[in-house]
């Protein structure tokens, strides 16, 4: 099999670019090869605050203009990691609009939801700066375009909040093709509950998984059998050497619809009354309630959890909690100080798909201002 020739591989994209555009872009761009070209200057925005994540639309911006033989000046107003407000644009795209017409939609595709979920990760990390972060957002994701988005996302906001806040961050991902944004050569992870199945017992699975990956830190899995502390305990004791050497943690993914084993709303309150008594009073919702006395992985669990591993002499043993940490799931674990050494999420992703809606408006005709009146907030500035 012959691989393509330059033309035929632009002309192979080109085609692609028209079935994935909307049909008006396509219609526009027809009209502007019958009457006449002109030089445009495109504002791209977004209506919320967001932190800038921009390199994979200007990667696929650059990589189109040389594949197309021309070239396009585009202008970033911010640096990547930074906060921007709403409706201050974020990038100047300016070139042919018969070459740029048809690129609308799917830059603003590349940038939209990657700005908001970097601003969610930068956020989730301030809440908790000392816990690391694993982004398990992948399943979640529709395909594995949205993936590398959001990896890089999770990335940029993590780095923002390490240089601004001194915060750890997300310290890698689920799987190796986007392990690269977190300076990582594959991704992390340890067991699933399936495997925990698979072996018959909690012990067991840790017992084949070390087995497997001897040199590897031991993260087990606790809630399969519904007796996170019981199994936690005896898995701990098997490996008393990782113990040791603090390469030894248990993780809690505790559903919903349930108290992790030796909890219930009396004890649960108890727990926090005995760390953060001034928390519980603090709460404002039902669902803040719930992450702080309810069922599933809630502040109260984590607190009796790191309880039961000190009283049995695991103190270096750590804890990585996850199951829906979103970002407001982090605020208050980081109001009650929830002692946390690892989150696992995958709920930095945008939770409400509209806000992460990029808009773009030319705002000059062959270098002449010109924007849809309400727009006038996107001209450039003239610099003093």
């Amino acid at each position: 099999m012959t691989s393509q020739t330059p033309v035929a591989k632009s002309e192979a994209v080109d085609t692609a670019i028209a079935d994935h555009t909307d049909q008006y872009f396509n219609k526009t761009k027809r009209v502007i090869g019958q009457f006449g070209d002109k030089t445009v200057t495109y504002a791209v925005f977004m209506r919320r605050p967001v932190i800038f994540c921009p390199q994979i639309m200007l990667d696929w911006l650059d990589n189109i203009a040389k594949m197309r033989g021309r070239s396009f000046k585009i202008e970033p107003c911010f640096e990547e990691g930074d906060w921007v407000g709403a409706g201050e644009p974020l990038v100047y795209i300016t070139g042919s609009f018969h070459d740029l017409v048809d690129l609308e939609t799917l830059y603003l595709q590349k940038l939209g939801s990657a700005c908001v979920a970097a601003y969610n990760a930068f956020t989730m990390c301030s809440h908790l700066p000392e816990a690391k972060f694993l982004a398990m957002d992948a399943r979640h994701c529709a395909g594995s375009e949205m993936a590398d988005m959001m990896a890089y996302a999770a990335s940029v906001g993590s780095r923002a909040a390490q240089k601004e806040l001194g915060a750890v961050g997300f310290i890698g991902n689920a799987n190796n093709s986007t392990a690269h944004y977190f300076g990582n050569e594959k991704g992390l992870g340890t067991m699933p509950h399936a495997l925990i199945g698979y072996a018959g017992s909690t012990l067991r699975a840790a017992e084949m998984f070390h087995e497997s990956f001897p040199d590897d830190p031991l993260t087990v899995l606790v809630d399969y059998f519904g007796k996170e502390v019981t199994d936690a305990l005896e898995a701990c004791a098997r490996f008393p050497e990782l113990v040791a050497a603090g390469k030894m943690s248990v993780r809690m993914d505790t559903h919903g619809g349930r108290f992790i084993e030796g909890l219930d709303p009396a004890t649960s309150y108890a727990v926090l009354e005995r760390h953060m008594p001034r928390g519980i009073r603090q709460y404002r919702s039902e669902q803040e309630l719930k992450w702080l006395v309810g069922t599933g992985v809630s502040a109260a669990a984590i607190y009796f959890m790191r309880e039961k591993l000190d009283d049995a002499g695991f103190e270096k043993v750590k804890i990585v909690a996850s199951s829906g940490f979103s970002v407001e799931k982090c605020r208050i674990m980081g109001n009650l100080k929830a002692p946390i050494d690892v989150v696992g999420t995958g709920s930095f992703l945008p939770e409400i798909w509209p806000e992460t809606y990029a808009t773009a408006d030319i705002i000059a005709y062959d270098g002449v201002p010109g924007v849809k009146v309400g727009r006038e907030f996107l001209l450039k500035k003239e610099k003093s």
